[in-house]
């Protein structure tokens, strides 16, 4: 039996109207930088104003900062982190999805620092490696997605364009959220091609964390849960975003998820796709990941690392009669089609076959961490055969 640790300090506030119970919770600060992304969304649903509306009926002043993009960069980072020391604010919220709430939470480490250097606190080649000396300020999360669970983690993925690195940044002391509040009723506009791609990156930590090198009973139970609930409800939410218990369903799968890369960990193929979106900034996280699943998860299937694991994971997707690590394949490629993602190209965002060996020594060299938890070692070409067999 493995040992694990488990210790996530993030109160989670989770259900429909839960945005509404805001202003009734105990703010860590009287000033905020409220962050947003650089779209139209927050402002046109409604979720900017109510939030305001919840930080002044809280007695909290706030500067909005909405310039973060679908792959947060270095550099907007930093610029936001500027304008909270400007403002002198005492703690950040994150209004938005994945890419929002990672952004945030880095913003809220960096922005007491000393440096303006956001990787002096990279661990990957081009950072210095350093721990921050100064305590991170708190932050709280407001969700509008259900794809990565950053919302109950203490990682941020950003990008930095001139060294080609997409990694995790973070899991310093105090990098979890004082507040994860988890409303469904604010992913009821996320178009369904969004949709589908968030829901397969939640479903991807899962899978990716069952058959990873630190399983453990807490991790099984946690991912098995978010595995199924996605396997069951995401194809609803696609098909109706207005299908509040769809929503909510794949909304709780999503905060699982979270919670397994707390309790476990995430593996080579999110590594992958961090390198092919670091070269290519307008491919979404969720879309790159399922564009290499089938050959990915096939890979693992041949090296018989894991055959057990494969035949829980085809089960919890819905196949009862799963007996060979095969159905599993079988399962995911249903669930894609059934999400009408199964014809995704990696041309269509500009990827190209030659550029296998590049992503799989970027994403050796950027996200060792998550080759470590591998089920096995492997090797660049390896990696890059990958790649080369998921290409369109």
């Amino acid at each position: 039996m493995k040992k694990f640790k488990f210790f996530d300090t993030a109160e989670l506030v989770f259900g429909a109207g839960s945005l509404n119970d805001l202003h009734t919770l105990e703010m860590p600060g009287k000033k905020a930088l409220l962050v947003i992304s650089n779209g139209r969304s927050a402002r046109a649903n409604g979720y900017l104003d109510r939030t305001v509306a919840e930080l002044d009926a809280a007695g909290v002043e706030h500067v909005i900062f909405d310039k973060v993009a679908a792959n947060p960069l270095k550099s907007v980072v930093e610029e936001g982190a500027r304008l909270g020391r400007e403002e002198k604010v005492d703690f950040v919220v994150a209004l938005g999805g994945g890419s929002v709430m990672d952004a945030a939470k880095i913003m809220a480490m960096f922005i007491p620092q000393p440096s303006d250097d956001l990787w002096d606190y990279a661990f990957c080649p081009a950072g210095k490696k350093q721990l921050p000396p100064e305590p991170v300020l708190p932050w709280i999360a407001i969700t509008t997605s259900a794809g990565t669970g950053s919302e109950v983690d203490a990682i941020g993925v950003i990008t930095n364009p001139d060294t080609n690195e997409k990694v995790g940044l973070g899991n310093f002391k105090g990098m979890m959220a004082r507040y994860a509040i988890v409303d469904p009723e604010l992913m009821k506009s996320v178009p369904p091609k969004f949709t589908a791609f968030q829901g397969f990156d939640a479903l991807f930590h899962s899978l990716e964390g069952y058959i990873s090198n630190k399983h453990n009973l807490m991790g099984d139970m946690i991912q098995r849960t978010a595995i199924e609930n996605i396997g069951k409800y995401l194809p609803r939410a696609v098909k109706d975003g207005s299908d509040m218990e769809a929503r909510e369903h794949v909304a709780f799968a999503n905060t699982l998820s979270g919670y397994s890369m707390v309790v476990a960990s995430n593996v080579s193929e999110h590594s992958i796709e961090h390198a092919m979106s670091a070269y290519h900034g307008d491919l979404p996280h969720g879309a790159g990941l399922i564009m290499i699943s089938k050959e990915y998860f096939t890979f693992w299937i041949n090296k018989h690392v894991c055959d057990d694991r494969f035949v829980d994971m085809a089960r919890f997707l819905g196949r009862a009669d799963a007996e060979k690590p095969e159905d599993f394949i079988d399962a995911l490629m249903d669930l894609q089609k059934a999400c009408g993602v199964d014809d995704l190209k990696m041309s269509d965002y500009g990827l190209k076959k030659e550029e296998a060996m590049k992503i799989a020594v970027k994403a050796k060299e950027s996200m060792a961490r998550l080759f470590a938890a591998d089920p096995a070692d492997t090797t660049n070409e390896e990696i890059a055969g990958i790649y080369e067999r998921s290409y369109r």
